[in-house]
């Protein structure tokens, strides 16, 4: 994905920003002889950048466009609502060219500016990779949004009747995304795509609950990198402990309990929301994007089976929580829970890992850090995994 040139004697600082992605390709485009790919791309082009949502985000200044061979990945920096009206805009526009067949993908997530092997500046990042993923599971017409997107969405009350929950879809490395269907009256897609129907996910289409779900500001990627390797830890640890048979003798009341959870796969986990201990309420967008990191770095896992972010968030902190019924409930073997403090350049993240099943904890960790230090980070933390 290359954008505007960088000189070659440049060494831009690696930044991490939130990019509100809208990723557009054209379906059948590989059935097209060569001249017919470059007319239909053209007209895509300029259909596009005739939009009043391109014109206006292009005049901002905080918007990026990358060329992906196939169509386009449009970066929008202010807004998560930009792509989503971009689309629309998009889809409407296309009912007058019925010959170009587009499926569109939108996410938020954190990108990051790279220099490629022509001294391009590029992007590269998890929000990108997942953008793809989300269009990915759509066929021609559809708009798919990524859960995150749409719990931001639906805090708006225009958005709601809009929303359409499909559920999970399992993408590239065994990675579940929960995933919305956008369309209101003729614009967009209503059927259930493809992929989820062949991979037996779908669910009942219905309007998506209204839920509150605060916007990350760009701070809070830097502290979830600090947090992605612990994910790595856990996994290993679900790995090593499997091979540990359990002989705990438990009370006649907690029978029940345990017999369901001896049912219950060894590689399971649940990540229960983080606590803010923060004296700031606005950095409970730390906490979410600490839980967030972990959730993704899991997911990764094969043969591990990681509760969705929605799933768990009813468990959130505030009342005391029974790990062994949390884990009962959800069908998973290990929990991991932890808090999150930041105090102006300091970032306190613990972190532990109980197996419900015995209740007993498997490991725990607090990592105390400069949030400026987080880069150099990284390698002491993969030193203290292969420790492990």
């Amino acid at each position: 994905m290359n954008a505007q040139d960088t000189p070659a004697d440049s060494k831009p600082d690696l930044q991490l920003e939130i990019a509100h992605l809208l990723l557009i390709d054209v379906v059948g485009y590989s059935k097209l002889l060569v001249n017919e790919e470059i007319e239909l791309l053209q007209e895509l082009n300029q259909i596009v950048r005739d939009t009043e949502c391109f014109r206006a985000a292009e005049a901002s200044g905080k918007f990026n466009r990358v060329s992906t061979g196939d169509g386009m990945a449009l970066l929008f920096f202010r807004s998560p609502e930009e792509p989503v009206r971009c689309a629309l805009e998009i889809s409407k526009t296309l009912q007058d060219h019925p010959r170009i067949q587009v499926r569109m993908g939108v996410h938020s997530g954190p990108v990051n500016r790279v220099t490629d092997v022509n001294d391009k500046t590029n992007f590269a990042g998890s929000g990108i990779n997942v953008a793809q993923r989300v269009l990915d599971c759509g066929d021609a017409g559809h708009i798919l949004l990524s859960g995150h997107v749409a719990e931001d969405l639906a805090e708006y009350r225009h958005w709601q009747p809009y929303l359409h929950d499909l559920g999970e879809c399992e993408v590239k490395h065994g990675l579940r995304l929960h995933l919305f269907n956008l369309y209101k009256d003729n614009l967009g897609n209503s059927q259930v795509p493809e992929r989820l129907k062949r991979g037996k996910r779908s669910k009942q289409v219905s309007p998506v609950r209204p839920i509150t779900s605060p916007r990350w500001p760009k701070s809070v990627l830097v502290v979830t990198l600090l947090v992605s390797a612990v994910a790595l830890v856990i996994s290993s640890l679900i790995l090593f402990h499997r091979a540990s048979p359990l002989r705990t003798t438990v009370p006649a009341p907690e029978a029940a309990t345990t017999s369901a959870l001896a049912a219950i796969p060894e590689k399971s986990i649940a990540v229960l929301p983080f606590e803010n201990l923060s004296d700031e309420k606005e950095n409970a967008y730390f906490t979410d994007g600490v839980q967030d990191e972990i959730l993704t770095g899991l997911s990764r896992v094969a043969d591990l089976k990681v509760i969705s972010r929605t799933s768990v968030m009813q468990y959130k902190t505030g009342t005391k929580r029974n790990l062994r019924e949390i884990a009962t409930d959800l069908g998973v073997a290990h929990v991991l829970e932890g808090s999150v403090q930041r105090a102006g350049g300091r970032v306190r993240v613990n972190a532990q890992l109980i197996d419900a099943r015995t209740d007993s904890h498997l490991w725990a960790e607090r990592y105390d850090r400069d949030v400026v230090d987080v880069f150099a980070i990284e390698g002491e933390l993969a030193g203290k995994i292969v420790a492990q």
